[in-house]
């Protein structure tokens, strides 16, 4: 994993126009996906406090982004969203709210943000005003790939809305083609429908992007630190 300084200075836009998500900069340091190992927690996870911020009770959920247009990304979006928030809601760590594309794009201009880029002036502001959420979480899908072998990659960073350091964030990319992985998801699978047969759960950890994407959200999620 490459970690290189940063220099916060140099990331200022000296316009005042813009204001930039400090994003892994927060700590001085940036990830780049790296693949999950067999039969371990997500690897490549930031900021891990002993628990979450008391105050920390609402969190705005962006929409789910890309940086690329390239291959089957935009469809993993789509399909890869809803699994996302339902995950979200099921680990209640926090009341979540989502936020949709097109209010998004009125107050920012864009309906997707990554939190890489420089964010307009009031971005936060705006957040809290209109879903007075004490933090906001920037979705990333960085890979996706529906056939055999499946890999689903997250890039997720929370954000404190009044401060807007990084809380947590997250950059793993799970791949079926790992045994340990895919051990994982079946197990994941059988957990979560106890009717369905061992076939069937290996089938779908195997087969189906959608599930397997579910066992992902739930893994990277599963990071956050304690409430």
């Amino acid at each position: 994993m490459h970690r290189p300084a940063a220099n916060r200075n140099a990331n200022r836009n000296r316009s005042g126009r813009f204001v930039r998500l400090f994003g892994w900069l927060a700590a001085g340091v940036l990830f780049g996906s790296v693949i999950q190992a067999a039969d371990s927690q997500p690897a490549n996870v930031f900021g891990r406090p002993s628990a979450l911020p008391p105050n920390l009770r609402r969190v705005a959920v962006l929409p789910l982004a890309t940086e690329s247009l390239e291959a089957d990304l935009p469809d993993g979006c789509a399909a890869l969203q809803p699994v996302l928030f339902d995950e979200l809601v099921r680990a209640e760590k926090f009341e979540v709210v989502s936020v949709r594309p097109e209010n998004l794009r009125a107050s920012s201009g864009r309906a997707a943000w990554t939190g890489t880029e420089p964010l307009p002036r009031g971005f936060f502001d705006s957040l809290r005003r209109e879903y007075g959420c004490d933090a906001v979480l920037f979705c990333e899908l960085t890979v996706y790939h529906a056939y055999t072998p499946l890999a689903v990659g997250w890039r997720l960073k929370l954000a404190d809305a009044r401060t807007q350091k990084i809380i947590w964030a997250a950059d793993t990319v799970f791949y079926a083609g790992e045994p340990g992985v895919a051990r994982n998801a079946v197990k994941f699978m059988r957990q979560r429908d106890a009717a369905a047969t061992a076939d069937e759960s290996r089938w779908q950890s195997a087969n189906s992007p959608r599930q397997f994407g579910r066992y992902t959200a739930a893994e990277i999620i599963g990071t956050l630190p304690p409430r």
